[in-house]
């Protein structure tokens, strides 16, 4: 399965649109990707730390390499956030729950990216990886 593959390979995830407040779903999400061992690069241009990481303003601010960009934006909202992917060297575009952009997944395909779309990182990560699965 290609989520089970992208979770096993790749490490480094930009969460953007992360959220400071701890109940909000990207900051558990981020939260729980952190217990995992994923290097997490917070990105919100409106907050300063998140999870005791400083945030960034955009994809490009990040000054080490990203795999996945797991994005918490409204669909209509993706397309840039695509770009900048492509632009800086990412290796996937993780759509989260509700959140569907045709357009842009086929855009980052084209570009040589994975695409997950509609689906929680979370829950994906517990379903192919939790529990003492290998």
């Amino acid at each position: 399965m290609l989520e089970e593959k992208i979770l096993k390979e790749f490490r480094n995830v930009a969460v953007v649109g992360i959220s400071a407040d701890p109940y909000r779903p990207s900051c558990r999400v981020a939260d729980y990707l952190m217990k995992q061992g994923y290097h997490i690069f917070p990105v919100n241009p409106n907050t300063k730390e998140v999870l005791g990481k400083p945030t960034y303003p955009d994809l490009s601010s990040i000054p080490e390499p990203v795999e996945i960009v797991n994005i918490f934006r409204r669909s209509e909202s993706v397309m840039p956030i695509v770009d900048e992917a492509i632009k800086i060297g990412a290796k996937v575009i993780w759509m989260q729950e509700g959140i569907v952009n045709q357009e842009a997944a086929t855009k980052a395909r084209n570009a040589g990216l994975l695409v997950v779309m509609d689906k929680c990182i979370r829950k994906e990560h517990s379903a192919w990886l939790g529990s003492g699965r290998k």
